[in-house]
């Protein structure tokens, strides 16, 4: 009766309120679209920055027109203090980096704690904290801050909440979805990361003609009602909701007085593995540091695509801040069409729906390593060369494709364990990470 009562009181509010949900199909429904939009605001917020660089720091370029005359980028905006100065794209670019090293070492640590906590109310938190600290930042508009370590801190806070986001929606889908179908399903719904670039890119663009600091108030804005929305709605588990996930029935109707208190390999079930115990994991490693040089890439055109595109002459002129940002969509279009990155199963997890979130973390934050280290690079280097910015991301973008390669052959080899019986095999739990 005190479990029941305790499964009951974690129930989201809203399923208590109107009740009614029996099938496992409409949680499963509730599970992907609640945790697509979610993870959507949070790489919509993630991209507003790149999207206002050119607008805090619109640095003077000249181009030859086909006249041999001289044009000057964006007479009419002066840019905002501290950024408009010659250090400004060293300034923004370690703006990035703070704010990417916070998040990547904050995924490390928000995995554990999302493996141990209420992961509908640890999700909640991360995407409150994350709207507050970016309308801080958009805040430094109407107050006329223009104090660079004011925006360094907001950035970093903001860095620490983002970090909840993914290890978050991967746990809670990781705990509705069986092996069998997780390929097609991730694959589908991991195209929140590039819907959530393009529609932050576009909505930011837009509200560029208002002031920079709308760029930033809008989504923050969305991101709250989304919050609140997860918080009211989001079942985290089949357990959490009594639901057994095996036959989509209430765990109500079956006669738990003939049961065993503990089923063979639940306690195993629901433990948290180990930090270092999962470094171990085999196919680990290699995949995480492949996500460091592809997170290196792919983070550089996140957050400077669109300052290169409105810094760039093409036929002796520029393009407006709000052109370029659009037009930088065009790179998170192909991302719509990708599938997730599948790591694979390893029988020492044993079912282990718990440990997606330590896993998730660990494979995630190394790769945010690199998506720290890219933006950073990328905003000292392209003030001498952009030739040598390209130079770097082809030499990363190699190294990643080596790795990658290296894994599949060892899967194919079968150097990857994958010899357990069909039964535990079914069992057994994928990982995915953002790419």
């Amino acid at each position: 009766m005190a479990h029941s009562h305790g499964m009951a009181s974690r129930k989201p509010p809203g399923i208590r309120l109107f009740g009614g949900i029996t099938a496992l199909r409409t949680y499963q429904t509730l599970v992907l679209v609640l945790t697509f939009i979610a993870y959507t605001c949070f790489h919509m917020t993630r991209k507003i920055p790149s999207i206002v660089k050119s607008s805090l720091d619109p640095q003077t370029k000249l181009g030859s027109s086909p006249w041999g005359r001289l044009h000057t980028k964006n007479t009419l905006n002066i840019g905002w203090l501290p950024f408009n100065t010659v250090d400004g794209s060293a300034l923004l670019g370690e703006i990035d980096v703070a704010f990417l090293a916070v998040y990547s070492c904050g995924m490390f640590f928000a995995g554990h704690l999302g493996d141990r906590m209420d992961l509908r109310i640890f999700l909640s938190i991360g995407m409150f904290g994350t709207a507050i600290f970016t309308a801080l930042f958009g805040a430094g508009y109407w107050l006329n801050i223009h104090n660079f370590y004011y925006f360094l801190v907001i950035q970093m806070i903001a860095g620490l909440f983002q970090a909840t986001g993914w290890p978050s929606v991967v746990a809670v889908v990781g705990n509705w979805f069986g092996k069998s179908k997780r390929g097609l399903i991730m694959g589908i719904w991991n195209a929140h990361t590039s819907v959530g670039n393009i529609s932050g890119s576009l909505l930011a663009a837009f509200l560029l003609k208002f002031g920079w600091g709308w760029s930033f108030a809008i989504p923050s804005l969305i991101m709250v009602v989304v919050g609140l929305i997860v918080f009211v709605f989001l079942p985290v588990s089949p357990e959490v909701m009594e639901i057994d996930i095996d036959d989509g029935e209430i765990n109500a109707v079956k006669d738990t007085t003939k049961e065993p208190l503990l089923e063979p390999g639940q306690e195993v079930r629901h433990s948290a593995v180990g930090f270092l115990e999962a470094w171990k994991i085999p196919g680990v490693a290699p995949f995480a540091l492949c996500l460091f040089f592809s997170k290196l890439v792919a983070y550089t055109f996140l957050y400077w695509l669109p300052f290169y595109i409105s810094h760039t002459p093409i036929g002796g002129e520029y393009l407006s801040d709000a052109l370029a940002g659009s037009l930088s969509t065009i790179f998170d279009v192909g991302g719509v069409l990708g599938v997730s990155a599948d790591l694979g199963t390893h029988s020492s997890l044993n079912g282990n729906s718990r440990a997606l979130a330590t896993v998730t973390a660990i494979i995630d934050g190394t790769g945010s390593v690199g998506a720290a280290i890219g933006p950073l690079l990328t905003g000292y280097i392209s003030s001498r060369s952009w030739s040598a910015v390209f130079t770097m991301l082809m030499a990363a973008a190699l190294f990643a494709g080596l790795l990658l390669t290296q894994l599949v052959c060892s899967e194919l080899r079968g150097k990857v364990p994958s010899n357990a019986s069909k039964d535990v095999a079914d069992d057994q739990a994928t990982y995915t990470s953002e790419v």
